[in-house]
């Protein structure tokens, strides 16, 4: 770290946050994953990573509740190239396959694109084992670890990681939507399916999701017969409940008590109001204020309870730098609240 930094300068260009720190000398490594191969509608969250970098640098350190946050370390490893360039190759394949189904699934096609189906699942594998090896690699080296997407299906390495070392982990995620779909349009991996996928883990405790607008029957009925491990708080539930008076606060109250005592956040960008997303790849009206948000993760904090990683997904990068501005100051806020609940702010 340069011993000269000066929090009230300009930030560092090319660092997250614009901090002076390298992977080395950082508490919380930011593993970054570009990859979007398999998303339904609108692509673009594969440049997320180097977008929010890019934002990053621009905004300030203090908040009214966490002084000298800059100081807990936090840097970013290098963006993998040759995932990059490698889901760039097989999106472009998995746009033939999806026209081919949305267009009816022409059976004069079939064998090309059940070639095309083949190859797209086992790159999303390795993909996912990549990512599994990288996490466990920074923990190893003491690290706490945050995973920066791409698409939702990116952090199923690092949740995998994670219930290794913490067995009876739960997830609280922030999302539009529930991706408990199996194995959606075919993709083993898809960003639809991410929390199917990592409830197939028996170390995973609970699921606990959080502002869910746009979901199917097969979820739905996933989650009525999960008895108990599968908590849904949907958005219009949430909305009503606060028409009729409830508030915020009590609603948090709530939500926290279903969570364990270690809790991992799994933050799709696109759980907030659309306005503050608007390139994300599937948009869904309603949603969370920015702090609302942050007010759930800081009373999951003064709980007691301990997050002890996390993951920001489904940042699409927009001409003016919006959405990656958005994504930087969320990636800011949730590492700091990790910290704080391991008592390292």
């Amino acid at each position: 770290m340069a011993t000269d930094f000066n929090p009230n300068n300009v930030g560092i260009k090319g660092t997250l946050f614009g901090l002076p720190y390298s992977t080395d000398d950082a508490k919380v490594v930011v593993i970054p994953v570009p990859w979007d191969v398999t998303v339904s509608y609108g692509a673009g969250t594969s440049d997320g990573p180097e977008a929010v970098l890019e934002a990053s640098s621009q905004l300030d350190y203090e908040q009214p509740d966490l002084s000298e946050a800059w100081k807990l370390g936090v840097a970013m490893a290098d963006i993998p190239e040759v995932w990059y360039s490698l889901g760039k190759e097989l999106r472009a394949k998995s746009e033939q396959y999806i026209q081919w189904l949305e267009e009816g699934s022409n059976p004069v096609l079939a064998k090309e694109m059940d070639a095309i189906l083949e190859e797209v699942n086992e790159e999303c594998a390795q993909l996912m084992k990549y990512v599994e090896q990288e996490c466990d690699y920074w923990q190893e080296k003491g690290k706490l670890t945050v995973l920066l997407g791409g698409d939702h299906s990116t952090p199923l390495g690092h949740i995998r990681s994670l219930t290794k070392k913490h067995k009876g982990l739960g997830i609280l995620q922030i999302d539009a939507h529930a991706d408990l779909r199996t194995a959606y349009e075919g993709f083993e991996f898809s960003h639809a399916s991410i929390m199917y996928n990592a409830l197939k883990d028996e170390n995973l405790g609970k699921l606990v999701q959080v502002g869910i607008r746009d979901y199917c029957q097969e979820e739905a009925d996933l989650v009525k017969g999960s008895k108990g491990r599968v908590v849904s708080f949907y958005d219009q539930v949430i909305k009503e409940e606060q028409y009729a008076g409830v508030t915020w606060d009590a609603i948090c109250e709530k939500i926290i008590v279903e969570l364990p005592e270690e809790v991992y956040i799994s933050f799709d960008i696109d759980g907030l109001d659309p306005k503050l997303c608007p390139n994300t790849g599937t948009p869904v009206p309603g949603g969370f204020e920015f702090e609302q948000v942050m007010y759930l993760f800081k009373k999951l904090v003064q709980s007691g309870k301990t997050i002890v990683g996390a993951d920001l997904n489904e940042v699409s990068p927009s001409d003016d730098e919006w959405d990656a501005n958005v994504g930087a100051r969320v990636l800011y806020r949730l590492i700091n609240l990790m910290a704080m609940s391991q008592g390292l702010l």
